[in-house]
């Protein structure tokens, strides 16, 4: 069976529905920062095991952005959070 992800907006939905940007937890840099700064931000990232924050596309839902937090190893989902929300607090 598929994996189930519990959208804020739509309910439980298979995780086909969804496709997955990456990392949260990524700081873009300013536009005028130095260009280590953008090479570290678009080429060099960790793909960590186990637990962290990932951003979700509901693409054949509601098409909202959402802020998943999941284990990498087990698939577990803990926490979706709606993206606009998170942003709206500064958070990550």
């Amino acid at each position: 069976m598929a994996s189930l992800i519990h959208c804020p907006h739509c309910g439980v939905r298979p995780s086909q529905e969804f496709s997955i940007r990456g990392d949260a937890s990524v700081v873009r840099p300013a536009p005028d920062a130095a260009d280590e700064a953008w090479h570290e931000y678009v080429h060099l990232r960790s793909n960590p095991r186990g637990r962290h924050r990932e951003h979700w596309h509901h693409v054949a839902g509601c098409r909202r952005w959402l802020v998943v937090e999941r284990d990498t190893f087990t698939h577990d989902v803990f926490s979706v959070t709606d993206g606009a929300a998170v942003a709206r607090e500064g958070g990550r």
